[in-house]
């Protein structure tokens, strides 16, 4: 495969992930929802964002991780506990990092 056919089907695939995005909300900009579905939807960012990250901080080794020496699991529940206190996310990120760090470097 050529250089140029590289960047052909880069940028053509890109085009088409595009289009089959935009097409749904196309779409449906005209149909409109019914008020359920609307009322469902609001539910799929948090359920996405379990999904992703629930694993990463309970799962160790292909097993269930729920002891003190899980220093993912501790940065997120002092993020999840900055996260409610303030709904600041860019603090929430900064404070999980920090303890997450700070948890590697004492507990390793």
């Amino acid at each position: 495969m050529t250089e140029t056919q590289l960047w052909l089907t880069v940028v053509s695939m890109g085009v088409i992930t595009y289009a089959l995005r935009l097409l749904p909300i196309a779409l449906l900009e005209r149909v409109g929802l019914p008020r359920v579905v609307q009322r469902a939807l609001r539910y799929v960012p948090p359920a996405v964002l379990s999904a992703i990250i629930f694993p990463e901080l309970l799962i160790r080794n292909g097993a269930l991780a729920l002891s003190l020496n899980n220093t993912r699991l501790l940065a997120g529940l002092l993020a999840a506990i900055v996260a409610w206190r303030t709904k600041n996310v860019l603090l929430t990120i900064a404070a999980g990092m920090a303890a997450l760090w700070l948890l590697q470097a004492l507990i390793g």
